[in-house]
């Protein structure tokens, strides 16, 4: 009887877990897409350069162009893919202008792209864990 209870904590503790890492690239993945999508356009470099990191941030820059933002999210949502609960992720553009961008510079963008995306992370916790209790990771 003990060890049959043993063997449900453990297969729970399993579950929750994967539920866990579940939510981690959810929010990964909204936030990483959010901050592309805010961010201005004139030729489509800035938001090509935001890059996915694990334990520190991704200095790469790109002489690539991206309008929609499609590619960089596809490449987010790649790095997101493999996210587990304990993981710092960054998310970073190496552009020389960023921090300018992210200061108001465009009139595209006059609140940045990053502050306001923060501020709505405690939502998209919320909201990534109500879709994953739903679903089987």
């Amino acid at each position: 009887m003990a060890q049959s209870f043993s063997l449900n904590i453990r297969e729970w503790c399993e579950k929750a877990k994967d539920r866990a890492d579940l939510v981690v690239r959810k929010v990964a993945l909204d936030m990483g897409s959010r901050v592309v999508m805010r961010s201005p356009v004139d030729t489509g470099r800035f938001r090509a350069n935001w890059q996915y990191g694990v334990g520190q941030p991704n200095p790469t820059v790109l002489e690539a162009v991206d309008k929609d933002g499609a590619t960089s999210i596809a490449r987010i949502s790649a790095g997101a893919a493999t996210a587990r609960l304990g993981d710092v992720i960054y998310l970073s553009n190496s552009l020389p202008y960023a921090l300018r961008l992210e200061a108001g510079w465009s009139k595209q963008a006059p609140a940045g792209m990053v502050g306001l995306t923060v501020a709505e992370f405690q939502a998209a916790v919320n909201r990534s864990a109500a879709e994953a209790r739903t679903e089987r990771p």
